[in-house]
């Protein structure tokens, strides 16, 4: 994917366990699996909006393979805060260490 005419998507701070593709747009869901240089480390397949760092999520202009409208961004956030709820539960439920390998 090359950088979008309209602006790129300073990423460049976070961790480097958050992958991004080529033009530094974050790798969430489906996406991290495709991607044979993205390491996806928990026994289950991510969340749709999750990042290769399991528990963190992205939204917005920076995910790559984004819709870059505000309303998009909007609804990407209110998916992603469902999301961290269901994470969360599930979390709860599997005490620390037993989600990841």
């Amino acid at each position: 994917m090359t950088s979008k005419p309209w602006g790129e998507p300073h990423t460049q701070w976070l961790p480097s366990e958050i992958a991004r593709d080529s033009g530094g747009y974050v790798l969430t869901g489906r996406h991290i699996l495709q991607r044979p240089d993205a390491h996806w480390n928990a026994t289950r397949e991510p969340l749709p909006l999750e990042t290769s760092l399991p528990g963190v999520f992205a939204a917005g202009d920076a995910r790559h393979g984004s819709i870059t409208r505000v309303a998009s961004a909007v609804g990407d956030g209110a998916t992603a805060f469902r999301l961290v709820h269901e994470y969360l539960r599930e979390h709860q439920a599997n005490p620390a260490g037993q989600e990841s390998q």
